[in-house]
């Protein structure tokens, strides 16, 4: 026999029980394949934790300037007092201001994100 051309070698195949977790095994280092409905579930989230996010610092930043008003005003005192009432002023204006901040940043990536999000859900509607 010419030993270049044929090669012998040992093929062995595993049980169907082992198959099975073999091909668990593998699926957990594919990467992932995401549908439509997915994917607009995630773009649909995307818009609202942007807005969430911004209103959350406007309001958190919002309410330490009115403490730190409302220190100025009761602790400190004295010459303290009107700045206090400025920046106690200006942090209630700034807390006020996070809910309006919310609907303008999701009304913002809503008009972005529609022209994807419409494609999809045409394409689902099919």
């Amino acid at each position: 026999m010419d030993t270049e051309n044929h090669r012998e070698g040992f093929t062995y195949t595993y049980s169907a029980k082992e198959q099975e977790e073999l091909k668990k095994i593998r699926q957990k280092y594919m990467p992932p394949e995401e549908n439509k409905m997915e994917q607009i579930r995630r773009l649909d989230a995307s818009v609202t934790r942007k807005g969430t996010i911004a209103s959350l610092a406007a309001g958190i930043a919002g309410a330490l300037i009115l403490g730190t008003g409302m220190c100025c005003c009761m602790v400190w005192g004295g010459f303290l007092f009107i700045p206090g009432i400025i920046l106690g002023i200006a942090g209630i204006l700034l807390t006020a201001a996070a809910y309006p901040i919310y609907n303008r940043v999701v009304k913002k990536e809503r008009e972005k994100i529609a022209p994807e999000i419409m494609r999809l859900t045409e394409e689902l509607m099919k």
